[in-house]
């Protein structure tokens, strides 16, 4: 049997797994359906699977038997400890993975992780690709995301195709990066977060009507996508997630408190990142963890006795 990596990929011929349907991967997902691909799904919970099988999909019973029929792998899970548990793990998808096939993994992980998969996937003769993303659920839905991708960048290439199907693809570096720019990206969404909950607490305490202050501002220095991407949700008080509070404080964590992974080297004091996080995880500890991340203005409000 020919392996898949280099052999171009096609609609007809590339056979696609998708591990993770939540509010982002089901919606990513449904771009490789509505390209032409055949895609194999696997979910905890099949009975979320059923708009993709409506368009085609097809559904795995476990991850190693996804694998065994699959191409190219996605998964999309919610942490490191899932990333770990279906990839490395026995019955996972390295266990079953054909020479030549790649795994591209969209979870907001662990660098260290990232590069402990690909040694993995290479001592098999396959490929891994750490690709996290940003742009939330609307980002997913309209193909737009930002992807950010470690690992070999001929592989990377490879997948162009299929990640193009998505949004947008820039390859960062050897493996991990992907996951490193992530962080970063992280850091500066809730930094971003936290301008616009103090802003519009501040505007509304001061008697304006939030609408006209968008607007008024959004041209200017304070405009910014997570303005574009949150604003009106605040103002809405529209705290469906997107991506969920819970995560931003896990993908935090991985920024600033490094040193777990054992790799002080790579330890930086970033105390905006520590008070982002601090301010998110009050979110948790109010029971708001499953809330979308623009909730973080109910901090400031409590702060301010509203």
């Amino acid at each position: 049997m020919e392996t898949p990596y280099p052999k171009p990929i096609s609609p007809t011929q590339t056979r696609i797994g998708w591990i993770g349907i939540g509010v982002m991967g089901a919606a990513m997902a449904s771009h490789l359906l509505s390209a032409g691909y055949s895609l194999i799904i696997y979910a905890r919970s099949p009975s979320k699977a059923s708009s993709l099988l409506s368009q085609g999909a097809h559904l795995a019973h476990s991850p190693h038997q996804l694998a065994r029929q699959s191409d190219v792998v996605f998964t999309m899970v919610g942490n490191p400890q899932d990333v770990n548990q279906i990839v490395l793990q026995p019955n996972g998808i390295l266990s079953t993975l054909n020479p030549g096939a790649v795994i591209v993994d969209h979870t907001s992980s662990s660098p260290s992780l990232a590069r402990q998969i690909y040694a993995s996937a290479r001592e098999k003769g396959c490929w891994s690709v750490d690709a996290p993303v940003s742009g939330g659920d609307i980002g997913a839905r309209e193909g737009k995301l930002a992807i950010f991708a470690g690992g070999e960048r001929p592989v990377v290439e490879w997948l162009t195709p299929l990640l193009d199907l998505m949004g947008r693809v820039t390859y960062m570096g050897e493996a991990g990066c992907g996951q490193s720019c992530k962080i970063g990206n992280q850091i500066m969404v809730g930094a971003n977060l936290i301008g616009l909950s103090e802003g519009f607490v501040f505007a509304e305490k001061a008697g304006l009507e939030l609408s006209k202050y968008m607007e008024a501002i959004r041209g200017g220095g304070a405009g910014s996508m997570a303005m574009e991407l949150f604003g009106r949700r605040m103002i809405e008080r529209d705290f469906k997630p997107g991506a969920f509070v819970e995560y931003l404080v896990k993908d935090l964590g991985m920024g600033v408190d490094v040193v777990k992974e054992e790799e002080d080297e790579r330890v930086l004091v970033l105390p905006g990142a520590a008070l982002c996080k601090q301010l998110f995880s009050s979110m948790v500890a109010n029971g708001d963890g499953k809330l979308g991340i623009q909730g973080l203005i109910t901090v400031v409000e409590r702060i301010n006795g509203k």
